[in-house]
């Protein structure tokens, strides 16, 4: 809301005509590019830091000022005066143009957290840049939008972007993603969807968890992309939102009939039913995935084959971090040698495979080289080879079973490799690659990774941290009986 309180005397315009000039002083000076022609005497003389110290202090002191806004909220009595210039709020926002435009005062009412960051918002206005915290984040890019002050808002979006691993006390990363919903920035969506599925062992535990909508809830659950360490972990956390939250039974149901009861063993299944409350409570509508559940434990992954559809989600495994289901593997100074390591996992979700192991054997080469880098060799030209540098390589993984059986019958094998590294503090998983039995080696893995900087991003303590999962999906070999 604004209101018209009065005509600006003619020092005031003549004071923008002074800021304007001053202004396009700077844009030239910033965006001219000299042409010297090898002139070895050209120089070039930048005040830019100067001018800028100087606009600030136009807005700290209120010199010159044509315009006034007042800024109102409802956590206080008292409005927040900024005395202002036209022309550099104009410059900056269109929507400050048109509220100046008859008018050398105007009011404006804001919640308080946006109140609370309106001086740092108008100090962008002048100087071109802040700095923000965590919890300011969507507030500014609030105010960024309301006044379509668009190159704020997309850096407010980029640091967000870049800041989903940063530890808070309270959280962030659902609480932005709900905010991404509402103003439709798909991108930030994506990136904080990905960082919850990637990392939500670090999310179950923490006090967000309580405060994911319904909408982001089944989202997460019909993903296979899930990193934690078993779905018996996810089961406890849906048990402990459903608990807290409090749902209509329909919600509550859906929410159920998205965990992946095969994939807990039949023990727990047992306990499970013997002491969830929240089961209980809602066990008509998941009697029939628990039974097929035990049913898939009882039988044979092929007999069980012959009369349910073992092609969908509810048989395909998430990445799960229990020692049954892969390995860890620490490489210390990845840039030097070649690596291998072998490690054991369990043929099948099914209990029917339970004590069924399958060995695999993993290699992972720093600077591996495609064939058409190789040297190679002419008699044509003697000793012609071309220069190959080490920069040239890229780093490889390979991963094969170190044996074949006839229980492999029916199943095939999903291998992900997950590498882990340290941002604001914490060790989160960065990459997932995935690639399946077809495939012995991950695609463009670690492509863009320069392991040969000690400094490199991808290494914590000068060792590369990778997670390697094998998950077995089951696959009918005979017509499910309708």
């Amino acid at each position: 809301m604004a209101r018209l309180t009065g005509s600006r005397p003619a020092a005031t315009r003549r004071w923008g005509c002074a800021a304007a000039f001053l202004l396009l002083l700077l844009t030239v000076q910033a965006a001219q590019k000299a042409d010297f022609s090898g002139d070895s005497t050209a120089a070039t003389i930048n005040h830019s830091l100067t001018l800028l110290q100087r606009l600030q202090e136009l807005l700290q002191n209120g010199n010159g000022s044509d315009s006034v806004l007042r800024v109102r909220s409802a956590a206080s009595d008292e409005p927040k005066v900024f005395h202002t210039h036209q022309l550099l709020l104009s410059l900056q926002s269109e929507v400050f143009e048109s509220l100046l435009h008859n008018q050398s005062v105007v009011t404006l009412y804001e919640p308080p957290e946006t109140a609370a960051l309106f001086e740092k918002f108008i100090r962008y206005l002048y100087c071109g840049g802040v700095s923000i915290l965590l919890h300011q984040a969507i507030p500014m890019h609030q105010l960024a939008s309301k006044y379509r002050v668009w190159g704020l808002q997309r850096g407010v979006a980029e640091y967000m972007r870049t800041h989903l691993a940063s530890e808070s006390s309270q959280g962030h990363v659902v609480g932005w993603y709900h905010y991404a919903v509402r103003v439709g920035d798909a991108a930030l969506q994506e990136s904080c969807l990905q960082f919850l599925a990637w990392n939500l062992s670090a999310v179950l535990g923490s006090a967000e968890w309580g405060s994911v909508s319904v909408e982001l809830l089944l989202l997460l659950l019909e993903r296979s992309d899930l990193v934690l360490h078993s779905e018996l972990e996810l089961y406890a956390a849906v048990e402990s939102w459903l608990s807290r939250r409090q749902p209509e039974a329909p919600v509550a149901e859906r929410v159920l009939r998205a965990i992946r009861y095969p994939m807990i063993a039949p023990s727990q299944l047992f306990r499970l039913q013997a002491q969830s409350a929240v089961l209980a409570r809602h066990r008509a509508a998941v009697q029939d995935l628990l039974f097929q559940a035990f049913q898939f434990h009882a039988a044979s992954p092929l007999h069980f084959a012959k009369y349910f559809d073992v092609n969908c989600s509810m048989f395909l495994p998430r990445n799960y971090l229990a020692p049954s289901w892969g390995s860890q593997w620490v490489i210390t100074n990845p840039a030097r040698d070649d690596r291998s390591t072998s490690f054991q996992t369990q043929l099948g979700p099914s209990s029917h495979d339970a004590g069924k192991r399958v060995t695999w054997n993993a290699l992972f080469s720093p600077r591996w080289l495609p064939v058409s880098l190789r040297p190679v060799y002419s008699d044509s030209v003697a000793g012609a080879i071309p220069p190959v540098r080490i920069e040239d390589g890229r780093p490889r993984l390979v991963i094969t079973p170190a044996m074949s059986s006839p229980d492999f019958a029916g199943v095939t094998f999903q291998k992900t490799v997950l590498v882990g590294v340290r941002q604001q503090g914490r060790v989160l998983v960065k990459h997932a690659y995935s690639f399946h039995q077809s495939s012995d080696e991950a695609a463009d893995f670690l492509l863009h990774a320069d392991l040969q900087k000690r400094t490199s991003e991808y290494l914590i303590d000068n060792s590369l941290h990778l997670h390697i999962i094998i998950k077995p999906v089951y696959h009918s070999l005979i017509k499910v009986k309708k």
